[in-house]
């Protein structure tokens, strides 16, 4: 994948910033954190208020009672705030109702927010100590006070919290972004062989050595590989030349005798369809081929030029040639490229059609190449890379689609291969 692909990619990718993560996340936490001890604070406010009430109502009951048992009478209330009712009836309206249907409940809310606490008197049946304490509420009047100091207070430590998590953000995803543009877009060979010794001792380093080892092992595989190519290119393209000049001086020579000449033109054509494979499989393997630019080409000449290089293989055959007018046309793509494609379609078209016609057309993008051979068998795929035999005859689509497959993928277009009378192979540019 070359870089452009890989920018492109990226830009479609939905970048998540992890220091802002860290502050979104510490601020949300401080946000609940807060509203959770507001609520506690308020809660616990409510029921100390609750609490002092409930004992000066509960200390009137028992002064109350003690007088009640020494005189045989109910002496006077001593807080102006509290009432003694000796029946439901006599409660207060507001409150009556509500102590009917809940009488287990000791708070009521009355009218014009009146606040009512009730104490059934204990040993005694109807008689009940009622105290109205809103004048002597402390929390509730001051609810929205305390209410503004409570978002006041969770405001500046919302502020404290987002500089605190901002300084803790950027300095945990400041190796990170380090380490993160030293490998992006970058050539495994032209990163540091030495690099995780700057960053920190702890899951960033763990991280940085673990990128470094596998960097350094990617960087000896491509060097093994740019080896092995540049000796293949040596070692395969000089035998095969040599192998070609023998056959063309032993062709033109007078030694030439017929019964041998169908053997000779065997080893040629074995040695031209060798060459051609291994051109193309040097394409694929040498990674500078995926950053030429494509630029427009004219698909006619190069169709004739592949015609005439591969014509040696329909010679004393009846097969014609017919390309479309379609053709004459203007492709966007990379002239090399395409070149070993027609290469590899056309010689393969050729040599495994025997009689009949090979057709080349270019319709709505689509260069489509068929011809009258014997086909491909049902159970060879574009993974097979052996060529299977039908009869006493190889079909050889086998290892030669493999690389129209490799090839076509390494340029991003689409194939698409039918057989049934014959052959037709379809390449979308």
């Amino acid at each position: 994948m070359n870089r452009a692909m890989k920018n492109k990619i990226k830009s479609k990718t939905k970048y998540h910033s992890l220091s802002r993560r860290i502050v979104a996340q510490f601020c949300i936490f401080t946000l609940v954190l807060s509203a959770i001890y507001c609520m506690l604070c308020f809660v616990l406010l409510y029921d100390l208020e609750d609490r002092f009430i409930e004992r000066e109502v509960i200390e009137e009951a028992r002064y109350l009672s003690d007088a009640y048992q020494t005189s045989t009478h109910w002496p006077l209330v001593r807080n102006s705030f509290m009432t003694l009712y000796f029946s439901i009836e006599e409660l207060p309206d507001d409150i009556r109702q509500q102590f009917n249907e809940k009488p287990k409940v000791k708070e009521f809310y009355g009218k014009d927010g009146r606040h009512y606490h009730v104490y059934p008197l204990p040993n005694y049946t109807n008689i009940y100590l009622v105290a109205e304490v809103s004048k002597r509420l402390l929390v509730r009047p001051v609810v929205g006070g305390v209410l503004k100091l409570m978002f006041i207070s969770g405001g500046t430590l919302l502020l404290i919290a987002f500089f605190i998590a901002w300084l803790l953000g950027r300095k945990t995803a400041k190796p990170l972004k380090q380490l993160a543009d030293l490998v992006d877009g970058v050539a495994p060979e032209n990163i540091p062989a030495v690099f995780a010794n700057q960053y920190p001792h702890n899951e960033i380093g763990i991280l940085a050595r673990t990128l470094e080892q596998a960097m350094q092992r990617i960087n000896q595989a491509l060097i093994r590989e740019k080896c092995f190519t540049r000796d293949v290119s040596h070692e395969l393209r000089t035998p095969v030349a040599i192998i070609k000049n023998a056959v063309e001086i032993y062709q033109e020579s007078e030694l030439n005798l017929t019964g041998t000449r169908q053997i000779i033109n065997r080893v040629g054509d074995a040695s031209v369809q060798m060459e051609q494979t291994v051109t193309t499989l040097l394409a694929l393997a040498r990674e500078e081929q995926a950053s030429v630019k494509k630029a427009s080409v004219k698909l006619l000449p190069l169709i004739e030029e592949s015609i005439l290089a591969h014509g040696h293989l329909l010679h004393d055959k009846l097969v014609d040639v017919i390309v479309d007018d379609n053709c004459n046309t203007v492709v966007f793509a990379q002239t090399g490229m395409l070149k070993i494609l027609l290469d590899n379609l056309l010689s393969n078209a050729f040599q495994y059609t025997d009689s009949g016609q090979v057709e080349v057309n270019y319709v709505n993008g689509q260069l489509t190449i068929s011809d009258s051979g014997p086909g491909i068998e049902p159970g060879i795929s574009l993974n097979i890379t052996e060529p299977a035999v039908k009869g006493s005859q190889s079909t050889g689509y086998g290892f030669g689609l493999s690389i129209v497959k490799r090839l076509c993928e390494h340029q991003g277009w689409l194939l698409t291969v039918k057989s049934e009378q014959g052959t037709t192979i379809s390449v979308s540019l």
